[in-house]
């Protein structure tokens, strides 16, 4: 059993509501739980990945010098053990510290209800892959189009009764995402795994993501083994073409190869950096929003700087 913890006594927690679909004043709702890890189940096909970064290890120091500051949020599962809802990083925190408990607040949805929560908590992080939003937006788009039709009693955590199209509406207001946008982040669940690892490495854009989501997965391995082959990803015309290409059953191995390598229109060499290699150089407090305008800026503040020295390396 769970052991409950006195949010108003004890120093390791921040009173900071967690946001529930249905905010009632139940008492059981707020009560915070410390609950065994081995207990707790990850939510199944969690879209959200875990990573042991620079983030994790600094979460790791922070949970053992002044405990887990925000419950995870759990649902009572019917074999007895929990899912874990929102927490995933935080679970995985406290395993690494060595910690065997999750301080976790219970809360009581159906599995919409559950999908539809834990979508919303997670796409509060500062970062978001491409393939994160794809399958989150699936799950919850999922979830809120059978919540249609249902009696209004059923729907108030959800809002108003949703009808048909008008989820994918809905979903964009609350994401701050255009439906169009939305619908092409959602293709990226028809790619492969190696083809949507390089559009989350930034390799291959989301347009032409999109394009060649549409092809067979036979073609996908076929592509995905000629950009290793010509070192070049497709411009979103190139995407396009082998699409219509795939539709029309006139797509060979040889016509993949060699779209793939021409040369893009207006070509240009691309510079990528990875937020693992110069987190160290940014201020811990930088928002992700404001990152490439303070990399442009220190880029300008050291191009002066090396203009200041050719100066007065020729004025000796």
């Amino acid at each position: 059993m769970p052991d409950e913890i006195d949010q108003k006594t004890n120093p390791l927690f921040i009173d900071e509501p967690l946001t529930l679909p249905d905010d009632k004043d139940d008492t059981s709702q707020k009560k915070i739980h410390c609950i065994p890890i081995s207990e707790i189940d990850p939510f199944p096909k969690h879209p959200f990945h875990v990573r042991e970064d620079e983030d994790m290890k600094a979460l790791v120091d922070s949970i053992r010098m002044n405990g887990v500051l925000t419950p995870a949020a759990v649902r009572k599962k019917e074999d007895g053990r929990y899912e874990l809802l929102s927490g995933h990083r935080r679970k995985r925190a406290c395993e690494i510290a060595g910690l065997s408990t999750l301080p976790c607040k219970i809360v009581e949805l159906n599995q919409d209800e559950a999908v539809i929560f834990m979508v919303d908590s997670n796409l509060q992080r500062t970062e978001i892959l491409p393939s994160e939003k794809a399958f989150s937006y699936k799950m919850r788009l999922d979830a809120m189009k059978r919540q249609a039709g249902r009696p209004k009693n059923n729907s108030a955590p959800m809002g108003p009764n949703l009808l048909g199209a008008r989820s994918n509406a809905l979903l964009a207001e609350e994401t701050n995402e255009s439906v169009a946008t939305i619908k092409r982040y959602i293709r990226l669940t028809h790619l492969i795994p190696s083809l949507l690892r390089m559009v989350d490495d930034r390799k291959i854009a989301l347009r032409p993501a999109v394009e060649m989501s549409y092809l067979p997965r036979e073609w996908q391995e076929v592509v995905v083994a000629a950009v290793h082959y010509q070192k070049r990803t497709p411009s979103h015309a190139q995407a396009k073409e082998l699409r219509k290409l795939a539709e029309s059953s006139s797509l060979t191995r040889e016509l993949v190869y060699q779209l793939l390598g021409e040369k893009k229109p207006n070509q240009r060499d691309r510079v990528i950096l990875k937020t693992d290699t110069i987190r160290t150089y940014l201020p811990k407090d930088l928002p992700a929003s404001q990152r490439e305008e303070y990399i442009i800026k220190a880029l300008d503040h050291y191009g002066k700087y090396r203009a200041r020295r050719e100066r007065a390396k020729h004025s000796r």
